[in-house]
């Protein structure tokens, strides 16, 4: 299951986007949006600065 984004806590700072390995995190809509090609590892969960990222 891929990493899950809090939108509501999301500011759109894109360190996750930049720390994904396998680019499955792109912005829309000004937040981060996490796609199929996610390999959960976990490295956009300890990247995220406010937390807003989950692995669910």
């Amino acid at each position: 299951m891929p990493a899950k984004v809090d939108k509501k806590t999301c500011t759109g700072c894109e360190s996750c986007v930049e720390a994904c390995p396998s680019e499955a995190i792109k912005m829309k809509d000004g937040k981060a949006f996490v796609s199929d090609a996610c390999v959960d590892c976990g490295i956009c969960v300890d990247e995220c600065p406010v937390e807003a990222i989950s692995m669910d």
